[in-house]
């Protein structure tokens, strides 16, 4: 959107005080998303009472219709589709007509840059990090999830189109290349003929372009890894050997109830032959607790999976039941529904046992040599803050790296000693290797 913007003659801002127009770009994946969403555009509003506020993103996608009628604080409702399309209601917006324009079209077409659509011109991330979209929608339909209602179905984007992204990006200073998707392991399924090879051949293109960047590649559904992958990340130090991988539960009948195919054993026999391939992987994922059917017998085994499979990094969130989705009518029993107190209660008991498994886990690393990917610098004191490969953007801990001199400068890659783990944070110094 911004690309779009500035090529119509618009200027970006980072200061909200200076801008005449603020885009607020929205999540509706479960409620408290669209809780914070709604909450933004009314702190907006008491904060900038006299400018334009253009509401975007999935919340417009999803309840345009509905937003138009009831929430008079923004003046105009772009969906999630074409980005590039938002300059088409800008004057309106301006104008005062609360346009509203929620782009259709195909998923596919959704999910590719398209003709004429700008290169981005500046990115959002930390610097020298870059995200960089490999497929928009889903075809998992899990059932408590309501992304294919918002977002449709898997549309890879074309290799070639993702391959010349990924060059420009590497020339243009990348260190780390972040690919995501909905279902990143889903790549190409959808384009057979066009995307032969998957997953696969498209980052062995993208290992192709010359560059000093790692590759980084998030949200991996469990069910559908291709351990043949494992091929390419033991070959190849560019891609960093960091797995996201949802599993949600661990109970079969739990996951049956998801749509899923997983269950307990399967999924420990697949964290084994990561680790047993790459000792030094690393394993994000995330449960969903308190979904229809799950007992307290379902949640031990969730509790022992945990214990089990000793997951580095690991996020738990509250069902949330979301209108549209198979499993918002679904009828369970008294005993296997979760009340608001008990879902928070397990939250809580998830995120207990999981805290001293990550600081383990984190042990590993103190006196290794780690790169260390700068983010920002610490005013005033000899200290910058950054991530090794063990950390993705924002959700994971942090590396805090302490200098003699100066602090290395954000978007450098710094090789660093690990001296101490610090909750769940490591501390450094730098230590280029000798020769």
């Amino acid at each position: 959107m911004i690309a779009a913007l500035e090529e119509a003659g618009w200027r970006y801002t980072p200061e909200l005080s200076s801008a005449d127009l603020l885009i607020i770009n929205t999540c509706a994946f479960i409620v408290p998303a669209k809780e914070e969403s709604i909450n933004a555009v009314m702190q907006m509003r008491r904060l900038y009472p006299s400018k334009r506020i253009l509401l975007a993103g999935c919340l417009s996608q999803r309840y345009a219709s509905v937003l138009s009628s009831e929430l008079p604080e923004v003046d105009g409702i772009f969906g999630n589709r074409s980005p590039r399309r938002v300059v088409e209601l800008v004057d309106g917006v301006m104008a005062g007509k609360r346009p509203v324009l929620v782009p259709g079209g195909s998923e596919r077409e959704a999910g590719t840059r398209g003709a004429g659509q700008p290169l981005r011109g500046r990115l959002l991330s930390f610097p020298g990090s870059a995200y960089l979209k490999i497929a928009e929608g889903c075809a998992n339909r899990c059932t408590f999830c309501a992304i294919p209602l918002i977002r449709g179905d898997l549309a890879s984007r074309p290799i070639a189109e993702i391959e010349a992204e990924a060059a420009e990006l590497a020339a243009g200073g990348a260190r780390e290349i972040v690919l995501v998707a909905q279902d990143s392991a889903s790549y190409g399924s959808d384009r057979p003929g066009e995307n032969g090879g998957g997953l696969g051949n498209l980052l062995e293109r993208l290992l192709a372009i010359e560059g000093d960047f790692w590759l980084r590649l998030l949200y991996f559904h469990p069910d559908r890894f291709d351990l043949r992958l494992l091929d390419l990340f033991t070959s190849e130090p560019r891609l960093l050997p960091y797995f996201d991988l949802p599993f949600q539960h661990a109970a079969a009948s739990v996951l049956r109830r998801m749509g899923r195919k997983g269950a307990s054993e399967p999924y420990l026999e697949l964290i084994a032959a990561i680790r047993s391939r790459l000792p030094a992987a690393v394993i994000r994922s995330t449960f969903l607790v308190g979904f229809p059917g799950e007992g307290e017998e379902e949640f031990a085994q969730l509790l022992r999976f945990q214990q089990r499979a000793e997951i580095d990094w690991l996020g738990v969130f509250p069902y949330s039941r979301e209108e549209g989705t198979p499993a918002y009518r679904m009828k369970v029993p008294a005993e296997k529904r979760a009340r608001r107190a008990e879902l928070l209660r397990r939250v809580a008991a998830v995120e207990e046992a999981q805290l001293p498994i990550t600081e383990r886990r984190l042990n590993r690393f103190v006196g290794k040599r780690l790169d260390v990917l700068v983010e920002e610098r610490i005013s005033g004191e000899p200290l910058a803050i950054g991530r090794a490969y063990l950390h993705a953007p924002e959700v994971d801990g942090s590396v805090v790296v302490r200098s003699e001199g100066e602090p290395p400068a954000p978007g450098e890659r710094v090789s660093c000693e690990i001296l101490r783990r610090n909750g769940i944070d490591l501390e450094a110094i730098p230590r280029p290797l000798g020769p």
